[in-house]
């Protein structure tokens, strides 16, 4: 029988973190949530509650919403993490150098046993294990949004990643009712490379006049059976978030992920997606 960490840290409660700390929770771990300054941390306590409130009432949670929310505190820093942690999950923006800085802090911060774990969509989990001490303690843990919803969690494997580190993340992800798929460290991963693939060709559809976002979207969901289409998935993940991903894997891989021009200019007028009411849809 598989079981969840006792105690789980997750550095970042922004959509993706309170997610991650919600699932952990739920599954019985106590969870640390490290958020700078008092009015972001009770945004993150409140995001979490509001989520666990919505599940109680969906009938998805075994608890009740204030007992699952009493386990999930919050800090100012990871210097202020429990050293007896034994999981941590870094879930802060796509910026390789912020999330290296924090990783290093963390692994200051816990114990030698300590799993550190990446909830990037893309950048490389190599390169960020190279500032930590430990990287054998390492890896990728990438979750999908709504976290709670998601059944996916994707493990990406680095080179000096332990066999031990990859088969504690495995019982956990599986302790959270998620089923698990193993990749090798490359750009993109699996999930990334390929759906950001089918969103870029979606917006430079739009772009040419081929057919409305609605349109493209139906025929993804009603010809190949995707739950929605490429666009509002787009929307849902974030149109900066998007083109972050683009950018990096354009660096590395080449011209096929050349973010489109249109993706360019929505995020430059600030039509983000989902988050701020504006994408490729209104909401």
């Amino acid at each position: 029988m598989t079981s969840a960490p006792r105690t789980v840290a997750v550095v970042g409660g922004g959509r993706m973190g309170a997610g991650i700390a919600q699932s952990f929770a739920t599954a019985g771990a106590a969870v640390t949530v490290v958020e700078s300054g008092a009015e972001a941390a009770a945004a993150a306590l409140d995001r979490i509650g509001g989520s666990l409130r919505r599940a109680a009432e969906r009938g998805h949670l075994a608890e009740a919403a204030e007992q699952v929310a009493g386990r999930v505190t919050a800090v100012p820093t990871v210097a202020d993490l429990p050293p007896e942690t034994e999981l941590v999950v870094e879930a802060v923006p796509e910026d390789a150098a912020l999330k290296a800085r924090l990783l290093k802090a963390a692994e200051d911060a816990v114990g030698d046993t300590t799993v550190l774990a990446t909830n990037t969509s893309s950048l490389s989990v190599t390169d960020l294990a190279a500032v930590l001490r430990r990287p054998d303690r390492f890896l990728g843990m990438h979750f999908f949004n709504p976290v709670p919803a998601s059944a996916l969690v994707e493990i990406v494997v680095a080179p000096g990643t332990a066999p031990h580190t990859v088969e504690a993340a495995l019982e956990w992800t599986r302790a959270l009712g998620k089923q698990d798929v193993v990749v090798r460290d490359s750009p993109g991963f699996a999930s990334s490379r390929l759906g950001l693939a089918l969103g870029l060709e979606a917006i430079r559809m739009v772009e040419e006049g081929v057919a409305a976002p609605e349109a493209i979207d139906d025929a993804m969901r009603l010809g190949y059976k995707h739950p929605m289409g490429p666009l509002r998935l787009t929307d849902l993940v974030g149109l900066d978030v998007r083109l972050a991903i683009a950018e990096y894997l354009h660096a590395t891989l080449g011209d096929r992920f050349a973010p489109p021009q249109l993706l360019r200019d929505k995020v430059a007028r600030g039509e983000l997606g989902h988050k701020t009411g504006q994408g490729f849809y209104a909401w």
